[in-house]
């Protein structure tokens, strides 16, 4: 059944063994030169596409970087935020290395392999495809002649036969009308004269076609040599267009790239990092109950109008917006009692003042503000304990000292009345800190 399906199949209609259908294997040659362009279109719009998707990533991470920072989230959960930004950032270089490859790598392979492969004529066109033109013409070119032999044949078979169709009807037709003897026997010997010239063509026809036979076993021997030649070709084209593939394929696999996996560990481990527990400390210590703070005392009005608030007084006052009953006095107050005051009560105030200011170990801070007040007084003997910082502290006089949580330094005398200590830093800086921002070894 087979057999007489594939009998009814016309298979000389579109072969390649028919005269020039081996302009398709040539016109492929051509194509592989085109498939190389679109290639190359196919690969540099991908790299467009790399490096907007780069800049995009980048510009939202800057955005974003800058609303998480100005925001009110804090402490290890603002550096999880933050290192989605960071995140964005690598990847947007990662892709920027992928446009870059497909640009200049992948690029440059194409550009220089269709280059070495395909070379233009000055005439237009390809040399390579003028010479598969040739071999193929060159080897169809004998087959082709004899089969042009057989069509010819073939014509003038078909012709003679129809010339003794034509007769044979005439004749009888004649038989049927009774014509005259002499028109019927004219009748009978163009019959006979056109069954002669299609024996005759018959003959012609079938030895025209033994001819081709003899010739087609070696016409195809030639063609399938030169069709293998240009397959080899076309092999070349295929598999360096795999193999550019590949390579594309490796430069935008990403997850083969160990700096991608790098960035999100990393991204996880700061995620992981974040503790809440260790955030609300530090918004205990920062903004709440854990803040240090100068509690109001009960204090004696100071008769002392020329009395200068200390360094470390003026600064809690301003900080925690204490007012110490007794210490503020206004000018108008000062003249008054100036004015009422006799002149020997005015010569024992002066007097008085001098000598509290004689005792006062900030007098001179106040004298001479740019100085520290404890660079050359002795460090006490009685007292020499080392302490570490629990927070960061900055000094706001020059009075004062600066650290951060975890540094080392010398506690030189007990608390004072107002929370505050005096210490030296590793450094041998002398000054005052809050008592309660450190603790004893």
């Amino acid at each position: 059944m087979s057999d007489l399906t594939d009998s009814l199949v016309d298979v000389s209609s579109d072969s390649f063994w028919e005269v020039g259908n081996y302009k398709r294997a040539v016109k492929r040659v051509d194509d592989g030169n085109r498939l190389c362009n679109d290639l190359m279109n196919c690969l540099h719009e991908r790299a467009r596409i790399e490096k907007s998707y780069a800049t995009q990533l980048t510009e939202w991470a800057k955005r974003w970087r800058q609303l998480v920072e100005k925001g009110p989230q804090y402490g290890t959960v603002e550096r999880a935020w933050l290192a989605l930004m960071s995140e964005a950032e690598k990847v947007s270089d990662l892709h920027i290395e992928v446009k870059a490859a497909l640009m200049g790598e992948d690029l440059e392979k194409v550009k220089n392999w269709q280059k070495d492969a395909y070379h233009k004529q000055m005439i237009g066109g390809f040399k390579e495809t003028k010479e598969a033109e040739d071999c193929f013409r060159k080897a169809q070119k004998p087959w082709a002649k004899k089969l042009k032999e057989v069509d010819t044949m073939k014509k003038g078979y078909h012709n003679a036969c129809k010339e003794e169709k034509t007769a044979t009807s005439r004749e009888t037709s004649s038989k049927l009308e009774n014509n005259n003897p002499e028109a019927q026997k004219k009748l009978q010997e163009k019959v006979e004269k056109c069954q002669q010239e299609v024996q005759k063509t018959k003959e012609r026809y079938q030895k025209s076609l033994e001819e081709l036979d003899k010739v087609t076993p070696q016409y195809m021997e030639n063609m399938e040599q030169v069709f293998e030649q240009w397959q080899q070709f076309e092999d070349k084209r295929l598999c360096f267009f795999k193999e550019l593939l590949l390579s594309v394929k490796q430069h935008l696999d990403l997850s083969s790239n160990h700096k991608y996996s790098t960035v999100y560990h990393t991204l996880e481990d700061t995620i992981q990092a974040a503790d809440a527990q260790e955030d609300l400390k530090w918004f205990r210590s920062s903004h709440g109950p854990g803040m240090p703070m100068n509690w109001p005392q009960f204090e004696e009005l100071s008769m002392d109008l020329n009395r200068t608030l200390s360094r470390r007084e003026t600064k809690r006052k301003h900080t925690d917006g204490v007012t110490l009953t007794g210490i503020s006095q206004t000018t108008e107050q000062t003249s008054k009692t100036t004015a009422s005051s006799s002149a020997a009560a005015a010569e024992k105030t002066a007097a008085d003042a001098s000598d509290e200011e004689a005792g006062n170990p900030f007098a001179n801070a106040n004298a001479n503000a740019n100085g520290n007040p404890f660079e050359d007084e002795p460090s006490s003997p009685e007292l020499c304990v080392q302490v570490r910082a629990l927070y960061d502290y900055d000094g706001q006089e020059q009075d004062e000292l600066s650290f951060k949580a975890g540094d080392q330094l010398m506690k030189m005398s007990e608390e004072d009345e107002q929370g505050w200590c005096k210490g030296r830093l590793s450094d041998g800086t002398v000054g005052l800190y809050p008592a309660n921002y450190v603790e004893d070894q």
